[in-house]
């Protein structure tokens, strides 16, 4: 199958080799040239077999609207657009409209896997018609972990529930890291337990709070025990505000994720253990940027950085 990419980030350019990988032919684009297949939205659609697919992978916001509203000038009626950046779920419905105009098909899908990917397959959740949805199984087939097809993809609903379902998956996430994140703080401080990285290694197998998550963070320990080299600051993507927001409209409680929130804003203005390991973390499994440590002492755990 053929499809149009566009932007060939951290995610966007291991997809487009997953699915090369896979057989597909794949046109990608990205403000840098060095990466990028075609020169333009509109050379990438010109080589394109009717009727045609673009997946878009851009920052949410201004610049996902900005693409959209270019390729629904530039696209034919029966082509389908399919964002699968981390696009707030009340922006597919404006976009699905944008195009409908021109008789163009949206699907939102969200997108798990960050730099792993590309070697173990994205978990996807998709928004939309399902004929559209039905149509992009190949390129779905082919991005998704091997398996049981429903252990990685589903279609969630119509048009925003697949960004749905991801901004309450990263909303679970935030939960998740911040537990590890305080685990690992009350290990360090303690001065009872003598090898951190052991327990947590030894907690990798058999026991009810093995992730893939623990595992990272096993892996990140490995490579820097006392993370030394990581400030505790950990920047917020969105989805977690939105999760929280969302759960305050339901009325739906939501203590864990809301607190794992709050503590993200706290470690912008206090270094913590706890937050050196959830920045750790972000950085393992999705290649998210770290802020380098400053000389002088952590708290909590009682070591220094150098």
């Amino acid at each position: 199958m053929e499809l149009g990419l566009v932007g060939l980030g951290r995610m966007g350019g291991n997809m487009r080799e997953r699915l090369r990988r896979a057989g597909h032919t794949v046109v990608g684009y990205d403000r840098n040239p060095d990466v990028s297949d075609v020169a333009s939205l509109k050379e990438l659609v010109g080589r394109l077999s009717a009727p045609r697919a673009v997946w878009v992978m851009v920052p949410a916001g201004e610049p996902t609207r900005a693409t959209v509203q270019e390729l629904g000038e530039l696209l034919d009626e029966g082509d389908i657009v399919i964002d699968g950046g981390n696009s707030r779920f009340t922006d597919d419905r404006a976009h699905a409209d944008i195009l409908a105009a021109q008789g163009i098909g949206y699907v939102d899908c969200g997108v798990s896997g960050g730099i792993w990917g590309l070697d173990v397959g994205y978990g996807l959740m998709a928004g939309g018609d399902k004929q559209h949805v039905e149509h992009l199984m190949p390129i779905f087939d082919a991005l998704r972990p091997e398996g049981p097809r429903d252990e990685g993809f589903v279609h969630a609903g119509g048009v925003g529930a697949g960004h749905y379902a991801k901004m309450v998956h990263n909303g679970i996430e935030y939960g998740l890291m911040q537990a590890y994140g305080e685990g690992y703080e009350l290990l360090a401080a303690s001065g009872v337990v003598e090898d951190i990285h052991g327990t947590l290694k030894a907690w990798s197998r058999g026991t009810v709070v093995r992730s893939w998550l623990l595992d990272l963070l096993v892996r990140a320990l490995e490579q820097d025990p006392a993370l030394a080299e990581i400030e505790g600051y950990v920047e917020d993507s969105g989805e977690g505000r939105w999760t929280v927001e969302e759960s305050i409209r339901n009325s739906v409680p939501a203590p864990v994720i809301t607190a794992a929130l709050f503590a993200r804003f706290e470690s912008r203005q206090d270094d913590s253990p706890a937050m050196k390991a959830v920045a750790a973390l972000r950085n393992q499994f999705g290649g998210h940027a770290v802020k380098a440590a400053e000389a002088g002492p952590t708290s909590g755990a009682g070591d220094t950085r150098s």
